[in-house]
């Protein structure tokens, strides 16, 4: 019996390590081509400030929402960020609007010139003060208008504090 019951458990075992296996295969094949912050917040337009006047990022698609904007995609380069209210997410998708109210985002950008960013960001709140990482990234960190934590990172840069 206990044989039998060893098997058993051998060809589960097998069976379900061959379909683990052909599940990371498709998993492999799949290509991320971009992934893409949603940010969510009472209002947007004080964070157009933030990305626009202070970092350079463009608008490249906004939808109005009565009298303020209820989402925008923000753009510099091939990176890119997404801004929507609370108010148009819980009308786009009311189950989770509870759920995008409660949460914020921490969001970690490498950049090459900490300290030009630094400099674009001054008056704005510091939520980490610039340091040095064991991992050898010179950090700097603040909040965006909607308390979100954006933290900016040179990797390998001798700090310059």
């Amino acid at each position: 019996m206990h044989r039998i019951f060893r098997l058993f458990l051998g060809v589960v075992f097998v069976s379900s390590l061959a379909l683990s296996q052909n599940d990371k295969k498709e998993i492999k094949s799949m290509q991320v081509k971009r992934i893409t912050p949603v940010l969510y917040v009472k209002e947007i337009e004080p964070c157009l400030k933030f990305w626009v006047e202070r970092l350079g990022f463009e608008p490249t698609a906004q939808v109005p929402d009565g009298d303020h904007l209820g989402f925008v995609i923000l753009q510099k380069g091939d990176l890119e960020i997404m801004y929507q209210s609370f108010a148009s997410a819980a009308k786009d998708v009311p189950a989770m609007a509870k759920e995008i109210e409660g949460g914020r985002t921490f969001l970690y950008l490498e950049v090459d010139n900490l300290q030009s960013v630094i400099d674009a960001l001054k008056g704005v709140a510091v939520v980490v003060p610039r340091r040095t990482t064991f991992y050898g990234a010179d950090e700097f960190g603040v909040k965006d208008p909607a308390g979100h934590v954006v933290l900016f990172a040179q990797m390998g840069a001798a700090p310059q504090h």
